[in-house]
């Protein structure tokens, strides 16, 4: 988590969930601020990020930035006033993701998207570990980074967000799984692979993908059963 590179990441596979009108923009978990490129030109954006020395670089590009946690910073950030919030790869770092849901609502518009990405708890090569390795072990990156405090599916995300009543307007899976990681052993595990996503008709088929990435629009009704 450390890695200069982690907080350097302009994530180009995002820009295909943002909204096509926004203004005024909140980052949380901004890094250095590099996101932003992404964004469209003029619009006001905030920026919230834990690392002293990488809010520092942040505010080199980013109109505000606060340094700390959203748990401890959230009350410094206006209510009802953005049209969109990005959250890529934080809501996992977070103790209370539900209360997350909840109180980000507050500071977002009516009808403003609320972005993001996850990692996917059933991804094959952690599905491997525990079903054939039978092992749990945490890691300085991935999905069981050591700084995870929660652990996702397509299911319980979506679930998540309509009972905040969030409008999940795109969802997909992103970072397909990469069999050429194993070597010799890769027509192995890609056989595996298939096969489970075939035999379920592609009930399964999310086991490929190492995230997800959300859409939501913030809503007064909830989607649920959708």
């Amino acid at each position: 988590m450390e890695n200069s590179n982690y907080y350097q990441n302009i994530r180009p596979e995002m820009r295909e969930f943002l909204p096509k009108n926004y203004r005024t923009v909140l980052e949380i978990g901004c890094g250095e601020g590099n996101f932003s490129a992404n964004l469209k030109p003029g619009c006001e954006v905030w920026g919230l990020e834990l690392n002293k020395d990488v809010a520092q670089e942040a505010k080199n590009k980013l109109h505000t930035v606060i340094c700390g946690k959203f748990e401890d910073s959230y009350s410094e950030l206006p209510d009802n006033y953005f049209d969109l919030v990005i959250c890529n790869d934080v809501i996992e770092h977070m103790i209370d993701h539900e209360w997350f849901f909840s109180t980000i609502k507050t500071k977002l518009k009516k009808d403003a998207f609320l972005i993001g990405s996850i990692p996917n708890v059933r991804y094959y090569n952690n599905l491997k570990d525990i079903l054939y390795n039978k092992d749990w072990e945490y890691t300085a990156e991935g999905i069981l980074d050591t700084t995870h405090l929660r652990f996702f599916t397509e299911k319980s995300l979506k679930r998540s967000l309509t009972d905040h009543t969030f409008y999940i307007n795109k969802f997909t899976g992103i970072n397909k799984l990469n069999y050429k990681r194993y070597g010799r052993r890769r027509y192995i595990h890609r056989a595996i692979a298939k096969t489970i996503i075939f035999l379920s008709f592609g009930f399964h088929k999310d086991i490929e993908y190492l995230q997800f990435a959300f859409s939501a629009k913030n809503t007064s009704h909830s989607n649920k059963g959708s």
